[in-house]
């Protein structure tokens, strides 16, 4: 079973959470991605987490972009629940 975010977000490197937290919203560097699938995220699963992907790259889902925006203020996301 994949990773949630809660779980594979602290297994990240602090300089691909920081790319992540600045970076919110835009479509992920390939090297993210990859960072993400060994902390133990698949991006090609149905989770929560996981948004769309096309010719411009893999996007996380609003619901991730908010989790990472309360994180970057300093607060403490309640659970999310996958699909």
């Amino acid at each position: 079973m994949p990773a949630s975010l809660e779980e594979w977000w602290p297994r990240l490197p602090q300089a691909t959470r920081d790319w992540l937290i600045a970076n919110n919203g835009d479509a992920l560097t390939a090297s993210v991605v990859e960072e993400i699938t060994r902390a133990g995220g698949q991006v090609a699963s149905d989770a929560w987490w996981v948004g769309q992907s096309g010719p411009t790259g893999f996007y996380l889902s609003d619901e991730a972009v908010d989790w990472i925006e309360e994180v970057a203020n300093g607060e403490v996301p309640g659970p999310r629940r996958d699909r």
